[in-house]
């Protein structure tokens, strides 16, 4: 594995250290978050992408999760989403998890995007920049 240094709040656009220390520009993220299986995650995904927070939410089928929490070992059914964005809806897109999200505390991983069609990367800076915050 290769180290990643990341800190959008810092760089704003989304500056990363990839492989050779090379500092790339991925201003495309993924963004993945768990969603419980019996709340509203189709409301919750048309939110963020009607607000402009993301340009698309993936919401993959049922998955269960396996994770140690306040001590004991936990099972749970969930949704995985995979939300495309731009890094500088990142903060935004948290601070609206942290109100929407039923958990108390939601898996928010920022993924970066270091290449893909560039039609499609467009289409993503697009979608969230137009929209009002």
């Amino acid at each position: 594995m290769w180290p990643v240094e990341y800190d959008w709040r810092k760089f704003g656009k989304g500056l990363w250290m990839g492989r050779g220390g090379r500092v790339t520009d991925a201003d495309v993220v993924v963004i993945l978050i768990t969603f419980p299986i019996d709340a509203d995650v189709d409301g919750f995904a048309a939110g963020l992408v009607d607000e402009g927070s993301a340009a698309c939410v993936t919401v993959l089928p049922e998955v269960e999760s396996v994770f140690r929490w306040a001590g004991s070992l936990e099972r749970t059914k969930e949704r995985q989403l995979l939300v495309k964005t731009t890094a500088g809806r990142v903060d935004h897109l948290q601070t609206r998890v942290q109100e929407l999200h039923p958990y108390e505390n939601p898996e928010f991983l920022v993924l970066p995007v270091f290449g893909g069609d560039e039609r499609y990367l467009v289409w993503i800076r697009d979608a969230t920049n137009g929209a009002e915050l």
